[in-house]
């Protein structure tokens, strides 16, 4: 295995805003072990959530959300708005 390959990449696209979830999480009085148990994942996967090295899947953020009592689009990921491409730059 290469060098380049043994490096570990955060995700291009994330499904939660990470800060958004430690916020939260931090606001409800829960650890990261006591949010990972309430939403039946590890620790580890829980911080990872949280720093932004793993997107946590559609359905973990529906339980993370639910285990902090708070709207899951309140940890979703906030899409940018497209920027428009001048009609020059395509040709």
């Amino acid at each position: 295995m290469s060098p380049a390959a043994s490096k570990r990449l955060s995700p291009r696209r994330l499904h939660q805003e990470p800060a958004a979830v430690t916020w939260a999480r931090e606001k409800a009085g829960l650890t990261k072990r006591a949010l990972a148990q309430r939403v039946g994942i590890s620790e580890q996967l829980m911080g990872e959530i949280e720093s932004s090295w793993r997107s946590a899947t559609p359905a973990n953020l529906a339980k993370i959300a639910e285990a902090l009592n708070c709207p899951v689009v309140f940890l979703e990921r906030k899409r940018a708005e497209p920027v428009p491409v001048p009609a020059e730059a395509l040709e």
